[in-house]
């Protein structure tokens, strides 16, 4: 058979795909008016492309033969970008295809309903920020999106008002430049409904989703990258089961509301902007079953939940060998934590500001420092526990002085403080009914 041949498979793409995807007709009225969002991409011309793509065969020739609906399996080997599709394909490289643009604009976009990109190498984007120069874009709707390697791209995969789409088991990096200068591995703009399953992020700027709502991430895993997870504007996301390392910020949620994080791995956000999960104007979220471990602050929130009337619930984490355990800055209440595990944090809690201490609801909490006994056997402590701050409102309110922390003068004066106070201690924390014996981890 000849390459052209075994380039077409004549297989209607829904069969080939592994799981259904809804109709158009099922989906009426579901999407808004597509707006023409994107810079203006620039075209470059073959000779200003790398010297190394010059003399590849051009993949756009494979796509414009293909028939719509058909799927395409490439013969091995390497291709030159750009790629355009915009009619439902399913093209499945078998993770035998390259795809490289030559360090100049967009790799492959995807501007179809209903089509299938898998087992390609997407590599050799530019490196301009202005056109969101990237490995792949997707401008449409209940597509798939899976094992992709993506690398030597500023941003990884960018969906502008793509709803529906299944983004999964793809390993995604960015180029070998400054941290603030990479682009976004994984970017939802304006886009609902997707899910964004057991991706490997590493080394990008961020995995973001702006404006865009009712989104899953599941089963992902990111490293060396600034935030692991930002949200902005973006409501009714679900974060589970995703392991975040070596990150400067876990998970931030910004001006957010309905967030489900849930059973999540989020260690090593370290530095002085380091913080496994942040909230900024966030309302009405659950964060449970999160294991928060050796991070500069476990948990940071400011001015949340700020809608009025709501709350956020904090629900059997673990938080535990951090600098801070829990920040409060611009404390308004409406924090409710029960059932967490507070161990081996250099300060478990820290309030800015006098009096904020009753404002949020703390109960069956377990602390590794609580000095009480539990006498019934109920497994609650006898007493309330009680954490002020004596000389730690040195280091909580100049942030500069964190750094002699546990040095050898901090503690002389904070045993002297506790001996023989000379100001009055704040309270940070009143734990009613705190957990006597430390839970056993689930397996």
């Amino acid at each position: 058979m000849s390459a052209l041949g075994l380039a077409f498979a004549a297989v209607a793409a829904a069969e080939a795909l592994d799981d259904p995807v809804p109709t158009a007709a099922s989906n009426a009225g579901h999407d808004g008016p597509r707006a023409t969002v994107d810079a203006p991409k620039p075209v470059f011309a073959l000779n200003e492309r790398n010297a190394r793509v010059r003399t590849l065969r051009d993949f756009q020739e494979l796509v414009d033969l293909a028939p719509a609906g058909s799927t395409l399996v490439p013969p091995p080997g390497a291709y030159r970008g750009p790629v355009l599709v915009d009619k439902p394909l399913v093209i499945d490289g078998r993770g035998q295809v390259t795809i490289d643009a030559g360090d100049r604009g967009t790799v492959f976009t995807l501007r179809a309903d209903g089509a299938t990109i898998r087992g390609l190498h997407l590599t050799g984007s530019g490196e301009s920020p202005d056109t969101d120069d990237s490995c792949l874009d997707v401008r449409g709707n209940d597509n798939v999106v899976e094992s992709l390697v993506i690398d030597n791209c500023l941003f990884g995969i960018d969906l502008k008002q793509s709803n529906r789409n299944q983004v999964r088991k793809n390993r995604i990096s960015s180029k070998p430049l400054d941290l603030g200068m990479r682009g976004d591995g994984l970017r939802l703009w304006y886009s609902n409904d997707n899910v964004i399953e057991n991706n490997v992020v590493v080394d990008s700027r961020d995995m973001v989703a702006w404006y865009s709502s009712r989104n899953v991430f599941r089963g992902n895993e990111g490293r060396g990258s600034r935030y692991s997870l930002h949200f902005m504007f973006a409501n009714d996301n679900l974060v589970e089961n995703n392991r975040f390392y070596d990150n400067s910020v876990g998970v931030y949620l910004m001006y957010t509301e309905r967030v489900h994080l849930r059973h999540n791995v989020i260690s090593h956000a370290t530095g002085a902007a380091g913080m496994a999960i942040g909230f900024k104007e966030a309302s009405d979220s659950d964060i449970e079953g999160n294991e928060i471990v050796y991070c500069a602050v476990g948990i940071g929130s400011d001015i949340s939940p700020f809608q009025p009337d709501t709350t956020i619930r904090f629900k059997d984490n673990r938080i535990a060998y951090n600098g801070i355990g829990f920040q409060f800055t611009s404390e308004l209440g409406g924090n409710i934590a029960t059932g967490n595990v507070f161990e081996g944090n250099l300060t478990n809690v820290v309030q800015s500001g006098r009096g904020k201490a009753n404002l949020n609801r703390w109960s069956g909490n377990y602390w590794d420092d609580y000095q009480g006994f539990d006498r019934n056997g109920d497994g609650i402590g006898d007493v309330p526990y009680e954490l002020y701050a004596y000389t730690d409102q040195i280091w909580s309110e100049i942030p500069a002085a964190r750094f002699f922390r546990n040095s050898p003068v901090m503690e002389l004066l904070d045993f002297l403080e506790r001996l023989a106070p000379f100001s009055s201690p704040e309270l940070q924390v009143r734990d009613e009914a705190p957990m006597f014996m430390k839970p056993g981890r689930p397996t």
